[in-house]
């Protein structure tokens, strides 16, 4: 049984592994994600690799996949498929949780620490957008043009 203690902040979104892909022989990684009311995640982006299932928990998640918008009450799945470029947002009035599931478990903790490590080191201006796109490939996404 793993005990997800680690939560990795990326500005407004915070992260809890709750498995890797480690533990299930490749087989799929799963993380539970929270993002504030008024949150956004503008980079767009795409992984070819994996399927990335989300599963609603708390308040309501607005995900934009291929260019259609989505809201993902609790109870709710959406399956983002490999290729599909997506984004998502937090428009409503309370914290929204939701439950991601990649298959294969290929996306791992480290992906998030290099991404919130470019962003701290950006303290003051804006962020080194390239550096940020140069750990999305790293870690097989691929940001949105």
């Amino acid at each position: 049984m793993r005990n997800a203690t680690e939560e990795i902040r990326i500005g407004e979104l915070a992260i809890r592994f709750l498995l890797e892909g480690k533990d299930t022989g490749g087989a799929l990684a799963m993380f539970e994600f929270e993002v504030p009311s008024g949150g956004k995640v503008p980079a767009a982006h795409s992984h070819d690799a994996y399927e990335e299932t989300i599963y609603g928990i708390q308040g309501v998640m607005t995900f934009t996949v291929d260019g259609i918008r989505e809201e993902i009450h609790p109870g709710e799945v959406l399956c983002v498929r490999r290729g599909a470029v997506h984004r998502f947002d937090n428009l409503h009035g309370e914290t929204a949780r939701c439950l991601a599931v990649l298959t294969p478990g290929i996306l791992g903790p480290d992906f998030f620490r290099e991404v919130a490590s470019v962003l701290k080191a950006s303290t003051g201006g804006p962020p080194n957008m390239a550096a940020i796109g140069d750990v999305m490939r790293r870690h097989g996404l691929t940001p949105a043009q």
